[in-house]
């Protein structure tokens, strides 16, 4: 029974005698199938050995990915594969990693994930049942400064779409086409939350017919073979957020990328804290914008004469004359050590400017302590608040996006400055850009 979350210990040799390895889960042991080949695998989108029962169809029993996030942006893995499955997605780019071959090439999983997205999306039950295959999730993940051979568990599901994409390939100075895709993670709610994997050796036993392995499937699968994509809203994970975030939650891993980055943004800003505020408005904008808001940028403050403000933009919420919506966005941002927490008296000055029709963003390259979270939620104060760790993961976005190595940090924080104006000017006059 694997358990979202839960990291497995993946060991070079598969054993799976042993319930523990070196202290953790024993991957082998949880996903044993007698008779059955290991699942051992080594690429990123691994398809295991296809059986075929008694009704004469051949079945592929399970799909695995797999990636290593916490290597996104390097040489190796120039690409940022997300793992959400509390909100019910994966975002995975495929296996082309070159301009010397097409992205669907017969030779790429990528070919053989786009057919089966054929199958995802067909509004034929009997289609979805024969044909369909469960993809499960692993993320590579670092454990006491180890960063190989540990598994975390993000949960199973199936495509959701496809989108056609250009990445860069920085050994080779270009560009080739590759396919990201976007896997709706279900929900377990109704099964414990915990994935069976009885149900993959059943589907490996190739003495029962497919559907009689669709007896030992989780609700959710059954659910969806029955009603289709078209209800694949309701079949999608979300778990309800906390009242608050925990601190241990906020703060990045020691080594790991994330404090690389913060630690050389906060050197970049040394001795000149105020020019911390590009940044703060560069990351409260594509924040916004990925919720699907769009925003347009106003100003940075002066030094001198600023009211206590740094920054200000908005938000604009449809294009209908009469029915759209402007919202001004007031910021401050806190050039602060990512060790420590951000005073709620700053946040309490920069809520204190605000007037009818404004919101503010508070940007910080520490953590928000849990006071603090909860007199802005008690108070209900209409502020946007950005940890240390969301801005290193949108700085690391577009390093990637921009095809820039973390080497060339210095030059993307440059790049800043020529892209906002600093000007002393009312608030109110970005609601006439």
């Amino acid at each position: 029974m694997l358990k979202i979350g839960t990291v497995y210990r993946y060991s070079y040799v598969p054993d799976h005698v042993p319930v523990i390895v070196d202290g953790m889960p024993n991957y082998y042991h949880e996903t044993y199938v007698p008779g059955y080949n290991s699942f051992k695998f080594q690429k990123g989108i691994h398809f295991s050995q296809s059986v075929t029962g008694p009704d004469g169809i051949a079945r592929c029993p399970v799909i695995i990915i797999s990636s290593s996030p916490h290597k996104a942006g390097s040489e190796d893995t120039p690409w940022q594969d997300e793992y959400n499955p509390d909100h019910g997605y994966v975002l995975y780019y495929g296996d082309n990693k070159s301009n010397d071959k097409k992205p669907d090439d017969p030779s790429l999983s990528n070919s053989k994930l786009l057919e089966l997205f054929t199958v995802y999306k067909n509004t034929d039950p009997t289609i979805r049942s024969h044909q369909a295959v469960p993809i499960v999730f692993f993320e590579r993940t670092t454990v006491d400064g180890r960063s190989k051979g540990n598994l975390r568990f993000q949960g199973f599901g199936i495509i959701d779409t496809i989108e056609l994409v250009t990445q860069y390939d920085s050994k080779k100075n270009t560009y080739f086409p590759n396919y990201r895709f976007n896997f709706c993670v279900f929900t377990l709610k109704n099964d414990g939350e915990g994935f069976d994997w009885n149900w993959i050796a059943k589907r490996c036993d190739n003495t029962l017919t497919i559907d009689q392995t669709t007896q030992y499937a989780p609700n959710v699968w059954k659910r969806w073979i029955n009603e289709g994509s078209a209800s694949l809203h309701l079949f999608r994970r979300n778990v309800a957020s906390q009242f608050y975030v925990p601190e241990l939650q906020q703060k990045v891993s020691a080594g790991s990328l994330e404090q690389k980055i913060l630690d050389s943004i906060y050197h970049y800003y040394d001795n000149r804290k105020h020019m911390f505020e590009y940044l703060a408005m560069e990351a409260t904008m594509i924040l916004i914008e990925k919720s699907g808001a769009k925003c347009t940028p106003g100003w940075i403050t002066k030094k001198s004469g600023d009211g206590g403000i740094d920054f200000v933009l908005r938000i604009d919420i449809g294009s209908n004359q009469l029915a759209g919506l402007k919202i001004i966005v007031l910021g401050q941002a806190k050039c602060t050590k990512i060790d420590t927490p951000t005073n709620g008296v700053d946040i309490a000055r920069t809520v204190a400017r605000l007037r009818r029709g404004m919101i503010g963003s508070f940007v910080t390259l520490s953590y928000f302590s849990r006071s603090v979270q909860v007199e802005v939620k008690t108070d209900e104060y209409p502020i946007i608040l950005i940890n240390g760790k969301t801005v290193a993961t949108i700085v690391l976005e577009q390093l990637i996006k921009n095809g820039l190595p973390l080497s060339q940090l210095d030059q993307y924080l440059d790049s800043l400055e020529a892209k906002y104006s600093m000007q002393n000017r009312s608030p109110e006059d970005i609601l006439y850009y």
